[in-house]
């Protein structure tokens, strides 16, 4: 059959069209595009096929690339049933076709889902910042009704089962067997017509679910004017006005701007003229002094002082003359390369040499920082953001990333520090080294260069309290690794800012302590625990019977000098000190959710901390704790009897998919236990969820709503009873102190309340 060819970006079919052919793809690409997204099929999938049981098109197909097609009418059903009978071959191209486009379609709904589960959380969070402060500076609330009226989630979602189904369908119709099957047409006719069915139905929740999100969006942005940006700008215009502190709602109003650029938004609610208004009165507001590099004046002023700044930050560094010539001339070659993430192998040199070039030089302009004053911004925006130059970066990045350096919040607001303020920390004496990719601290490199004779002792000993030397240390162990790790594309890695790493908009993905601490409150609401330590007062040992006390250390963060799409845990713990804040390394700039970021993070610390409390008996199941129980449950799932046929079959399939990691799958269960089984939307097995259960406890304000679920009844029941025991042995602990007229410690009274968490919903 001849083929017919569609140019690139041609529309081949679109939604509500009569549906009357099936389009075979013999060479190209073609987007799918359905609500909320799209995705793409190539050679030998079938454009239609998804739709054959719809009398229109409810997709439509866009050629990617110059695209050629070969057409088969669909008069009928039983004429398709005909076509199949005579050529099976055409039978297997249509089912599998079918197969590998469901499969993207679930994907579809799952991004979907997950996608209005944030926005709906973004609403609550800016609603409830709204009221906080509305309350707090006796101002009226303007909170939209219709917020009352959206629901959590939506009920309809798509089947879990059928992504097992047709994935079990699509590795029979590809092994050898599937000749057998062909050679039933009514078999094959059957599954197409139940396939596209089924996935008729997933369009519906994809639609759906994207109304969702357009009902939410109404609430930020509505016609009547009478929404939510409108009230939170006016609250901030009134507080601005007052001297009064803000409490974070600029950097809520900054992810609304965002808003027109991401959903579509009625003409009708001037969402774009209303934001560029808010930008241009914000501008406005701010009065700095752009020569001392104390604020932002207009883009004009700055762009014109950021005019050169390769040179400036150069100057400022004082780098020999070969090593400034060679730098300068990467640059250039850079900025003029069309694609900066080529993976050719020139592209991929330059990257190399400009890594190399880039640690060299950041190193001499800290160290010039500590004895020259008066640093001009483009050099902090340099140490803050790896920015090099203002045409890589985008002119509009450039002014942004010239606003936020002149107006950085103080290191070490809830442990959250930028690269330069951490080498500031160590220089300082504050902090210490982090350890390198070998596990080895800065105590440990001074011990082995002693142990290998290549220092005496007197060396040793001003080595020991040699602060430069650990800023070198972290500059050489930490920076490189972490620098790359959270820009995440490693293979395309490069640490100077680039427009083209911008991947959203750059104040929306800026991390700031306010946006930590959010999502670490939104955190510590389901797991309260996650960064408490068992520790022992050894003044009061004989006072407290030894009892182990529960205290909290909150995560150092370090922002790495990039714009990145990965946050990692660096290290659970400082040095040897069990009771010390961990170590969490993210991108200054976030492309992705941080509050998942920072669960994923804290799942990590859950599984590495345990693994260090417990040493070397950390899998061993005579010992309980939440290692060994999980190492045993994944080690041993296909001999459990707790677990259904269709459980040990999605387990195997999530350890392919983890790479046989079982951190990687606690990991995963971690993510899934705060974001969904402590809200009662069950997506664990029992046996995984009695382990999150016991180990990463919920607060007692939480039991009322899981204790009429079946799934948790029991382990609630069971948590109580050893809560209460807790609480019992400490209450009488307690008394004793007060019969024998001993003062009864105020972390004492903290531990009973810590371990009475679980039993507030009872009493």
């Amino acid at each position: 059959m001849p083929g017919i060819v569609i140019e690139k970006h041609k529309t081949i079919c679109s939604c509500e069209q009569p549906m009357t052919t099936l389009y075979l793809i013999s060479q190209g690409r073609v987007e799918v595009q359905c609500p909320g997204g799209s995705y793409q099929i190539r050679n030998g999938d079938v454009a239609g096929i998804c739709e054959i049981c719809s009398e229109i098109h409810f997709l439509t197909y866009t050629a990617l690339e110059d695209t050629t097609l070969i057409p088969y009418p669909l008069t009928s059903l039983e004429a398709l049933g005909n076509l199949m009978q005579v050529r099976p071959e055409i039978a297997k191209l249509f089912l599998l076709s079918l197969l590998r486009q469901f499969d993207a379609m679930l994907e579809q709904c799952s991004v979907s889902e997950v996608s209005s589960a944030n926005l709906y959380r973004r609403l609550q969070t800016d609603c409830a910042l709204y009221a906080d402060l509305c309350e707090r500076h006796k101002a009226p609330s303007r909170i939209p009704p219709e917020v009352e009226a959206i629901a959590p989630s939506l009920e309809d979602s798509c089947d879990e089962w059928l992504s097992r189904y047709y994935s079990a369908l699509q590795r029979i119709y590809m092994g050898a067997d599937a000749g057998v099957l062909l050679q039933e047409p009514g078999l094959s006719l059957g599954a197409l017509r139940k396939g596209s069915l089924d996935l008729n139905k997933s369009y519906r929740v994809l639609e759906a679910q994207a109304q969702y999100r357009s009902q939410i969006i109404d609430c930020y942005f509505n016609p009547s004017g009478n929404d939510l940006f409108d009230a939170m700008t006016k609250l901030y215009y009134r507080l601005r006005q007052e001297g009064q502190d803000t409490g974070g709602l600029y950097e809520s109003i900054s992810q609304m701007l965002c808003l027109p650029d991401e959903y579509e938004i009625p003409p009708e609610a001037q969402a774009e003229t209303r934001v560029e208004a808010f930008r241009r009165k914000e501008g406005a507001l701010q009065h700095p002094q752009a020569a001392t590099g104390s604020g932002d004046g207009s883009d004009a002023d700055i762009l014109q002082l950021l005019e050169g700044s390769l040179e400036t930050i150069l100057d400022y560094a004082g780098l020999d003359g070969d090593k400034e010539a060679a730098f300068r001339e990467h640059v250039v070659l850079y900025r003029d390369t069309k694609d900066k993430n080529s993976t050719d192998d020139e592209c991929t040199r330059l990257r190399r040499k400009l890594t190399d070039e880039f640690y060299l030089l950041y190193t001499e302009v800290f160290l010039r920082s500590l004895s020259v004053s008066g640093m001009p911004l483009p050099v902090r925006m340099f140490l803050y953001f790896g920015y090099v130059d203002e045409k890589l970066a985008g002119e509009d990045n450039a002014v942004a990333l010239y606003r936020l350096a002149s107006y950085m919040s103080e290191p070490g607001q809830m442990g959250v520090y930028t690269f330069y303020d951490w080498l500031l920390a160590i220089y300082d004496g504050e902090k210490n080294p982090s350890r390198s990719e070998l596990d080895e601290d800065y105590d440990d490199f001074v011990y082995l260069q002693k142990k290998k004779n290549n220092l005496t002792a007197a060396q040793v000993a001003e080595l020991e309290n040699d602060c430069m030397a650990k800023v070198r240390y972290e500059l050489e162990n930490l920076f490189p690794s972490a620098n790359k790790v959270t820009y995440g594309r490693v293979t395309t890695f490069c640490p100077l800012f680039t427009a083209e790493n911008m991947l959203k908009d750059l104040r929306d993905s800026f991390v700031t302590p306010e946006k930590i601490e959010s999502a670490l409150n939104m955190l510590k609401k389901v797991d309260f625990s996650a960064f408490y330590r068992e520790t022992i007062d050894y003044e009061l040992a004989q006072v407290m019977n030894r009892e182990p006390m529960h205290v909290e250390y909150l995560p150092d963060i370090i922002l790495m000098p990039n714009a990145g799409i990965r946050g990692s845990l660096w290290q659970e713990i400082e040095g040897r000190k069990r009771n010390s804040p961990s170590r969490m390394i993210l991108p200054a700039f976030y492309m992705e959710s941080l509050d998942t970021a920072i669960v994923r993070m804290t799942g990590e610390f859950r599984w590495e901390m345990c693994k260090r409390i417990q040493s070397g008996r950390w899998n061993d199941v005579s010992e309980p704790s939440l290692t060994s129980e999980y190492f045993d449950y994944m080690q041993f799932y296909k001999k459990n009897t707790e677990l259904s046929k269709d459980a040990k079959e999605k387990l195997q399939n999530s350890l392919v998919r983890a790479k046989n990691s079982f951190r990687e799958m606690f990991v995963r269960d971690y993510i899934t236990w705060i974001f969904y089984e402590s809200s009662g939307s069950a997506r664990m097995n029992k046996v995984a969820r009695r382990i999150l259960f016991l180990y990463c406890p919920l607060p007692a304000s939480m039991d009322a709503g899981l204790e009429q679920n079946p799934m948790f009844s029991e382990l609630l029941s069971r948590q109580r009873i050893l809560s209460g025991q807790r609480v019992q042995k400490l209450s009488m602990l307690r008394q004793k102190l007060r019969n024998s007229n001993t003062p009864v410690p105020d972390y004492l009274e903290q531990e009973i309340a810590f371990a009475s968490r679980k039993l507030e919903a009872s009493q």
